[in-house]
């Protein structure tokens, strides 16, 4: 007996301090994992593709609040991808995940973030995936996800992912301002690391010496009722690859971006977006480019939904070097026909609040003299200039 009572008395002396911080802490699981599986047509002379794919925000995430008093807040969250294909191994904290403090005078965090042009782009942005086979942002956009300005060893990488304006960047020190009645201003800029760091291009006398490339992003977004509007301004500094001297030139981009949404009724919303981009690509040359997307979004009956976007790219005017990437600007040369269009047509059936699946189908037609547009993830930039392509997929979302 007094050997069972002693065993007891430990259990629930080692159980009492696990049991105190379950009930003090705040700490949260939350998460999505989509899974998309589809048909690319990559264009003349390029094989079909089935491609199985984990886009949209497929995250598991924790976060967790600690009140300081005085209405002050510490937070913190951690939110990584989760690539259900078993294929896109990266490590934690790849998505939205910062540190920082919160209280009536606003939220100031550091981390990885979406940067304020984005957030302010979503709000009219309706119809469409961003990512996947059914993703439309990269035409208007350049596409939407990770980037990382402050790449310290490989200028003009996919890391920097020059051509995007809808960045979930690193090193953020973020700013956002109280609601005031719908109403809210967002800043950040990012960390110029590589100003710091001993860069391999940095050296010889057409390095781009000393370069810290880095984000500025500025917007003001208004939500209230059915209606929601967004404004902003980015600006990249140092970004792509140096180039030789006495050429080379700052390698600045900026653009500013309007959007806005209307829901009609509770069930139709409707949407529009404009994009105004510049890059400097030498000390001498520019290249221009304006986009504009409208969408809408209509919850027919029940569960039953349909969806429908289309994104226009003007021609990307001026002369130097391309800027690549999917959503790239191709330099006119006075020709004209660097721009493109998209368009894309879902169904959709939610099976509850959190578990939903879509169809749908994505065309993306490129002007004559360019091939910087195609579907998702497919590599089709070998086939000819002015190529139409297509891509077909049903796509599974489930939130917890």
């Amino acid at each position: 007996m007094k050997k069972k009572l002693m065993a007891v008395a430990v259990a629930g002396a080692l159980a009492a301090p696990a049991l105190a911080v379950a009930q003090t802490s705040t700490v949260q699981i939350y998460g999505r994992i989509t899974y998309e599986y589809g048909i690319i047509d990559q264009g003349n002379n390029q094989h079909d593709a089935d491609y199985a794919d984990s886009p949209g925000g497929s995250a598991i995430g924790f976060r967790g609040e600690e009140k300081l008093g005085g209405g002050l807040s510490a937070w913190f969250q951690c939110e990584s991808s989760a690539d259900v294909r078993a294929l896109d191994q990266t490590g934690f904290c790849t998505r939205n995940s910062a540190v920082g403090f919160k209280g009536g005078w606003g939220n100031l965090h550091f981390g990885r973030w979406d940067t304020p042009m984005k957030r302010a782009l979503n709000v009219g942005t309706v119809g469409a995936e961003e990512t996947g086979i059914l993703g439309m942002s990269f035409l208007p956009f350049g596409g939407s996800g990770g980037a990382d300005a402050s790449n310290t060893n490989n200028f003009g990488t996919d890391t920097q992912q020059r051509q995007r304006w809808k960045r979930r960047e690193a090193a953020l020190s973020y700013y956002e301002s109280p609601n005031f009645n719908g109403f809210q201003i967002l800043g950040a800029f990012g960390a110029g690391n590589a100003l710091a760091d001993n860069n391999p291009v940095d050296v010889g006398p057409t390095a781009n010496s000393n370069a810290g490339p880095r984000i500025w992003s500025l917007a003001g977004t208004y939500q209230s009722g059915p209606l929601g509007i967004g404004l902003a301004y980015e600006r990249h500094e140092s970004m792509g690859a140096p180039v030789p001297a006495p050429n080379q030139g700052d390698l600045d981009d900026s653009g500013w971006g309007l959007s806005a949404s209307y829901t009609f009724g509770g069930n139709v919303k409707v949407g529009a977006t404009y994009l105004d981009t510049e890059y400097e690509n030498s000390a001498t040359t520019k290249l221009k480019r304006k986009t504009w997307t409208i969408g809408v979004d209509w919850r027919i009956q029940g569960p039953h939904s349909v969806q429908a976007q289309y994104a226009y790219a003007d021609d990307c005017k001026g002369f130097g070097p391309n800027i690549g990437g999917n959503g790239g600007c191709t330099a006119d040369l006075g020709l004209g026909g660097t721009g493109g269009d998209a368009i894309s047509l879902a169904y959709s059936y939610a099976f509850s609040k959190r578990t939903r699946v879509k169809f749908g189908w994505v065309r993306v037609s490129n002007d004559g003299n360019t091939r910087s547009f195609r579907v998702g993830n497919s590599a089709g930039l070998a086939a000819p200039n002015g190529q139409d392509v297509d891509g077909y997929a049903f796509h599974i979302q489930h939130n917890f």
